[in-house]
Order: C-alpha cells, then structure tokens, then sequence
C-alpha cells in the first residue's frame, strides 16, 4: 500500500511539473513567426481599377508560398495625393489583410466580406500630427438608406444618433465585435498590418511594403492554417484588399470643399465598391512532420534560422525531426563545448574562440552550411524642407532606396554620440531673445555635435539628398540604431568592421571628426577620456548601451526616469529587429501611462506615415522577408557595397582559416566584397553523440550542401537573404559529414545500440560519395573549456538592468501573461489527463511552428533513480 501511494504521489508530481513546463514553453512559442520566404517571381499579380480608379493599375510583388514577410504593393495610372492641412483629403490608397470566400459583390473581382477585414486600429490617443479625419482610418460610417456621398453606408448606423455606426469586424472563429472596433480585443495599432494612408506621387505612381501576416500573427484572420474542403485539405488563402480614395463624389463631380477632408472609411458600403481584391496563397502553419517522431537538437546563430526552418519541413520523410533552438553563437560554443550530446550548434568560429575558453579534448566537425551576413537595414520615407528644389517637393512620401555609411558612421550611432540620443542632456534656453544650450553636468562634450545621423555633414557628404529632407531627431528617428541585446557573432563582426578602420578607431579614441564631432566618453576607448576611468572595449560581441544617462520630464508632473534603455529600448533578436523597421516602430518609450500597474513609460506605435525613419543592425534574411533597405557600407577597399549574392561570395572568398574560414572585415578587401557578410558552420562532435545521432546529422549536413543550397520559397529551399555556397565550401561540408558519419572510436554516449533514432547516412541531400573521411572536415584542440558561470555586464547599468528584466526593450502586448498562463493551464492539463483517456506521457513532445518547423517543449527524459515507479 506504502508502495502504490508513493507511485501515485510521484505520478501527481511528474504530470504538474512536465504539465506546467509544457505549458509555458508552448505559451513562450505563441509569438513566434512563420517560416520565412523568398520572392516568388511567377506569382507577381497585376489588376486594374473600375469607375473612377480604372486607370489605375494594381500590382502585388508575390501572392503565393507566402508566410510572416513584407510584400511589395506599387501602382500606376493615379493622381497626385493631395492634402488639407496635414491630412490626407483626396487620391490615396489604402490596404488590409482579409479573409473569407467571395462575397459577391463586385462583378470580375472575386473578394471578401467587409466585415472580414482587419482594418480600422488606428491610434485612439496622442493623435497630433497623425493625418486620419477619424473616419477615413476607422471602421466608423454614417447611415443612409440611399447614400449621396463616399463614406456613407447602407447598412449599417441606421440606429446610432446622427446615423453614426460602425461595421462590425467578425473572425474567423465567429467572434463578432460590433463597438469600440477601432481599440478591440483582436487587433490595435500594435498589431495591426494595415495601410491607412499611402500617398500617389506627382507621376501617379506609389509604392508600399505591406505586412503579410499568417494565422501566428492574426488567428482572427486563420490565414495558413490548413482547411479541408470536399476532402482535400490545404491553407487557408486569405485576401489582400486595395481600397483607392479619390477626388470625385459619388455623383461623379469633384468633391466641392477641398480645404477638408472628403473622405470616409473604406469599409463603408460605398468605397467598398471601388475595392480591389487579390488573392494571397499561404504556406501551412501547420507542421509537416509526425508529432511522434525522433528529433535531433540543433541550436546556435540566428543566422541559420530562416535557412533551418525551411530545411527542417524536407527532412520531415526521413522520418527524423530537427528541432532549432536559437542561441547567441558564443553561448551554444560553450553549450557545446560543456556537453558534445547537445547535438549540433550553429556558429561562424570555432569553439574555444571566446575570451577565457579552450576548445574541448577530441574532434570537432566543422561543416559550412550557410553563407549570410549583418546588414543595416531601414525604412525612411522621404520629407522635403520649406524651401527645398521643386525635384525634391514632387518625390516627397516616397522611400529612400539606398544610403551609404561608414565604419565611423554606425560607430556614432552605436555610441549615442549625437545629440539627440542622450535626450535631454543638452537644453535651449531663451533669455533677452538669444537662445544658448545649457548641457547637464558631464554633457558639454554634446552641445556642439549633430542632432542626428541627418544632420552630419559626414553624413550629408556621402548622401547629399538628406541636406533637403526634413527629419524630426530624436531618438525615435536617427540617432541610434535598433540593436538585439545579448552576445552574438554578428555584433562581434560589427564591431571588428569598425575597428578595422582608422577613422573610426581614432574617433572612439576622443579625437573629434573634421567637423569637430566628438564620441560620448562613456563608449571613449581612452581609459583617459572615459569617466568609468576604464578604456571601452572593441573586441566585443554585445551592442552595450554604456552611458547611465537618465532624465525626468520637466514640468509633466511625472515621477519615473526615463533612462537609455527607454529611449532605446533593446529588441530580443535580428528578426524582431527588422518587422520593427518595417513596421517603423523604434519602440521609444516616450509616453507615461500612469493608469498602468506600476505606472511606467511605453511605446507610443509605430511613426506616422510620410515621415518614418527607423534604421536597426538586421541579418540579411530577415531583411529580405520584410523587403528592408539595406545600407551600401565602406569595405577594407574603399568601395561602398550592399548585401548581395554576388558581395556575399566574394566576401567569403577571401575568407582565411583551417577547417573554419571566420570572414574578416578587414581582410575583405576585393572591391565587391560586403564587409559584414558571416559563413555559418555546422558544428558536431561526434565522440560524444551514438551511431544513430551521428548518421542523422550527417544527413542533415548532407541536404544543407545539397538541395538546401537551392533558392526559393518551397519548404527545404535556401531563402533570400542567402547566397549559395561555392562549391569548394559544399565539398567541405560533404566531407565533414562523412567524417562525422564513419567516425571509429569509443563513444562517450554509450553504446550505439541504445539509440532510438538509429537511421542511415542518407545522401540524398547531394552528398558526393568521393568525399572520403578527410580530415579537413573536422579539428581537435586539447585543453577543457572554462565558459563564465555568471552573466556578464560590460555595457553598465543601463543593459544590466535590461537584462535582468526591469526595462524590457520589446513592446508590452498580452503575449507577456502567455508563459505563466499556460504553466497554470499545462499543470492543470496534466492533472486532468488521465480522465481524458491519456494516462501516459509520450515523449518528446513537440509543437508544430509554420512549413513544418517544430519545437521540442518536453524532451525524452531519463528519470533519476529516486523518481522512478517501483514495482
């Protein structure tokens, strides 16, 4: 009897503690994006405008094999947008994101209901500046049985005072939201993808980067998940809407008052006429693979990601699962180097490389498998000063394609140099009509620097058109770039970029630039110059927001400070990085909510349209899912170079090295070579993983130089952002997974025998059976590593405190409360599955991500002695 009640105490206790870790891991993977994508050049759709729009011409860059990514939206045949005040009045176009089936309504052009559309979030607060009438940005009508004029409804308001309604927004599951549309439960200003306002030039020509978002993002929307009809299941295709304001009324007269805003929302019954619906066909959200199956753990650079998760779904029939963990290059080294049976780590150096480590005793296979870089993406939208030429007034709204930047540049920005970063340090005060700036103690080094990036005559010298474009510099626009907190490969490669040069060394120095600019001397490399009395490191791989800078609002009556990281607040990763540049949101909290709990500063959304300028340090891959700009950057030669296939390959041509070839900035120096550009390696060691371990990675490597090198947007493809590996490369990385596949030697895992995967060295991702057991694929270096036990600050108390979680730098949403709501919901599930009929655990188990990527949210595990049901 003592016996069964301790095996059912341990039961209880095994299914709240594996229940509750379920629970949150899979609440953690709730905010994750898609699968990534590449452009697709035969889905390019083109369709044409009715009444007075049929002139017009709309085409949308890619509408198949689409996931969480940017796809471009351009159109011809309009007419000038034009303004009353700073509000839009007549001939913009407007653009959301549906679902649902043909409605009916438009003749020769299939399209959704109204009511289907997520549309109408614009911003409820803070609205100065913002160039929305409250009608034309909201899902708000006015009634009338037999409308005269846009912006009217038919159909709804018939009982609102006034005839004041709104239409109602229904999802996908049924939930219908009739009031308060423009704030509700399902989608904000956050969150939202929509276009409310995108502007025609004087060519009648425009442009826009729309957001295509998959059920991960918008499960109102369902888009991706798959649907069976009449027994065949696929995605769910949703509808990308294109609703043109104009200039006529519905009489076909132009409307009589141009000083004021004419138009309505483009959800009423009248402007839905005039809509433009194209269909968008979505890669599952779904996983491919058997839940069921043997997975092998992959971890490391965020580089690989988007390339592993495309993998990932066509590796899914060799009946193996190859879960991804992301993890900054240098803590999957030490993860790796401390226990060889984590499988396979993702990195651009060998382990051992970091400061106070040594690469562990025996072979370390080093496979190259993916060829990308760091880029310095941005989204900036084109506003010319009073008084600029007449060439520069007609191109005004438009995007900037391209701007070059040197070491010396971006090292400004990573500084907080200018002005405008460390706001508030330097004020103007007025008195007897002169105007002095007054610096707050330790600042005077600020008060003769630029503003802004816009303002630099460096700057202005390498990209004159800025000297006409008007830019509003504060920290939400171009004083500092958006950066990932943590340790990584790429910040480390930025770093050794900028050291490579010998203006930017001599400026982090504290020698001014020609124009008299000086560094902040918290980031100064002169244990002279800065006030810690400690030099700033530059063989570094963190992006440190050093200075301890904090401000109190004058006269707002608030209470809390306002430090570095809240007007730069950190992103967690690359990818989040970019959809924060394309969404233009630089996350600046600048707004004090004092109703929240505690009261603390927060982000105010995204940058109103016509004025965005937002820049962050991005991987290529993600910059290319969300069609970012990327900057030309100075290399070792001289020459200005964007990220490319072609700068890519010539970069890795002339990386150096034994069996790993980390590609230098400074040893870059063929003229097309982009200086950022990173070589991924695969890294095993096979000694201490089974036989059946070692053949599934071998097959892993095999497909990535094989059929994973080819470019596309199909599950197992290499995405854009990518360049293909040179051959040379391939052969190394066949070579290294035959050496990892043949290895003889005793193995710390035990015996082979016991592995449950097993399964054969497969070659049919295109390894080259000539490839013999070189040992150019592998290395072994004697000596232990001895990683940090602690987490280290080198960037002072602003990160430190970041870090630990007292100003996150990522937007508050619902999505905070997911990891202990679903440890709660986890452990009550466990409690609860016996009477579900599921008294058993099968392990490991793991949550389906988009295009067949999985997650591991309980591995298998070995129980300890004390744990175990005796008999």
């Amino acid at each position: 009897m003592k016996t069964s009640a301790a095996n059912r105490l341990r039961r209880i206790t095994l299914r709240l503690g594996a229940g509750a870790v379920i629970g949150a891991l899979l609440g953690a993977v709730a905010a994750q994006a898609a699968q990534p994508a590449a452009a697709v050049a035969d889905s390019t759709v083109t369709v044409s405008g009715r009444g007075e729009f049929k002139d017009m011409r709309f085409t949308v860059s890619q509408t198949t094999h689409l996931t969480n990514q940017a796809v471009s939206v351009s159109w011809t045949g309009g007419r000038s947008t034009a303004f009353a005040g700073a509000l839009f009045n007549t001939d913009f176009v407007q653009i959301m994101q549906c679902w649902g089936d043909d409605d009916g309504t438009v003749k020769g052009n299939p399209g959704p209901s109204r009511t289907q559309c997520q549309y109408g979030a614009s911003p409820t607060t803070n609205r100065g500046g913002w160039p929305g009438n409250s009608y034309d940005d909201t899902r708000s009508v006015t009634y009338s049985a037999d409308p005269s004029n846009y912006g009217q409804d038919d159909s709804y308001g018939a009982g609102g005072a006034f005839g004041q309604g709104e239409v109602p927004f229904k999802s996908v599951d049924g939930t219908v939201i009739t009031k308060n549309t423009q704030n509700n439960p399902l989608f904000n200003y956050n969150t939202t993808n929509e276009v409310d306002f995108a502007r025609t030039s004087s060519d009648g020509t425009g442009q826009e980067f729309f957001e295509v978002q998959t059920a991960n993002e918008a499960p109102h929307l369902g888009c991706g998940v798959p649907v069976t009809k009449a027994g065949v299941t696929t995605p769910r295709s949703c509808w990308l809407v294109i609703v043109p304001q104009g200039h006529l009324d519905l009489d076909g007269q132009p409307y009589a008052d141009r000083t004021q805003v004419n138009a309505g929302s483009p959800v009423s019954s009248t402007n839905w006429k005039n809509r433009v619906a194209i269909k968008l066909g979505f890669n599952s959200v779904a996983s491919n693979c058997a839940l069921g199956a043997d997975e092998r753990a992959t971890t490391g650079s965020e580089l690989a990601a988007d390339a592993m998760t495309s993998w990932q779904a066509a590796l899914c029939p060799t009946g193996t699962v190859y879960g991804y963990t992301e993890m900054g290059e240098p803590d999957a080294r030490a993860r790796l180097s401390r226990d060889g049976e984590t499988g396979l780590a993702f990195t651009t150096r060998e382990l051992g490389d970091d400061p106070g480590t040594t690469a562990p005793d025996g072979l370390t296979a080093y496979a190259p498998v993916a060829l990308s870089g760091a880029v310095i993406g941005f989204t900036i939208e084109r506003m010319a000063k009073a008084g600029a030429p007449e060439s520069t007034q007609k191109i005004s709204g438009t995007k900037v394609q391209s701007i070059s930047l040197t070491p010396r540049l971006v090292a400004k920005l990573l500084t907080e140099s200018y002005r405008g970063s460390v706001w508030g340090s330097v004020v103007t005060r007025s008195s007897g009509g002169t105007s002095t700036p007054q610096a707050a103690k330790g600042y005077q080094w600020a008060v003769s620097n630029p503003a802004g990036l816009v303002t630099d005559p460096e700057f202005l010298s390498l990209n004159p058109e800025f000297a006409h474009l008007s830019v509003a510099e504060t920290p939400a626009t171009d004083t500092d770039l958006i950066t990932m907190l943590g340790h990584s490969d790429t910040a480390r490669t930025v770093w050794r970029w900028i050291a490579s040069d010998k203006d930017a060394r001599q400026f982090l120095s504290g020698v001014p630039d020609e124009w008299g600019m000086y560094v902040n001397p918290y980031f100064s490399t002169s244990a002279d110059v800065n006030p810690t009395g400690l030099a700033f490191e530059l063989a570094r791989d963190d992006f440190p927001k050093s200075d301890p800078w904090c401000l109190i609002p004058a006269e707002t009556g608030v209470a809390g400070k306002q430090c570095m990281t809240d007007f730069h607040p950190y992103v967690h990763d690359m990818h989040a990085g970019a959809l924060s540049t394309r969404r233009a949101d630089t996350l600046w909290k600048s707004y004090w909510d004092a109703l929240a709990v505690p009261p603390a500063y927060k982000s105010v959304g995204p940058q109103i349209v016509g004025s965005r300028f937002v820049i962050s340090i991005t991987d290529a891959a993600s910059a290319a899912r969300y069609s970012l700009q990327s900057a030309k950057l100075r290399n070792a030669a001289g020459k200005f170079t964007a990220p490319t296939v072609t700068t890519l390959t010539t970069a890795a041509a002339g990386a150096a090295g034994d069996t790993v070839h980390p590609i230098d900035p400074a040893g870059a120096k063929a003229k097309d070579a982009y200086p950022l550009a990173q070589l991924v390696y695969g890294a095993v060691r096979p000694a201490a993983l089974t036989a059946g371990a070692r053949k599934d990675y071998a097959r892993l490597l095999n497909y990535a130089a094989g059929s994973g090198q080819t470019t596309g947007s199909d599950p197992g493809d290499l995405p854009s952002g990518y360049a293909p590996l040179p051959t040379a490369l391939r052969t190394q990385a066949r070579q290294a997974a035959t050496v990892i596949a043949n290895w003889k030697g005793q193995s710390s895992a035990g015996d082979p025998t016991d592995d449950p995967a097993g399964g054969g060295a497969d070659s049919s991702g295109g390894a080259d059976s000539s490839g013999g057991a070189d040992s150019s694929g592998g290395t072994g270096k004697p000596g232990s590593p001895a990683p940090s036990a602690a987490a280290s600050f080198g960037g002072g108390a602003a990160v430190e405190t970041t870090a630990n979680g007292i100003t996150p730098g990522d937007p508050s949403s619902s999505l905070r409360y997911a990891i202990p709501i679903g440890a709660a919901l986890g452990a009550a599930a466990a409690i609860g599955a016996p009477f579900a009929g599921g008294s058993r655990i099968r392990l490991p188990l793991r949550l389906p991500l988009p295009g067949g990527r999985s997650v591991t949210v309980l591995p298998r595990l070995t129980l300890p002695r004390r744990l175990r049901l005796r008999p």
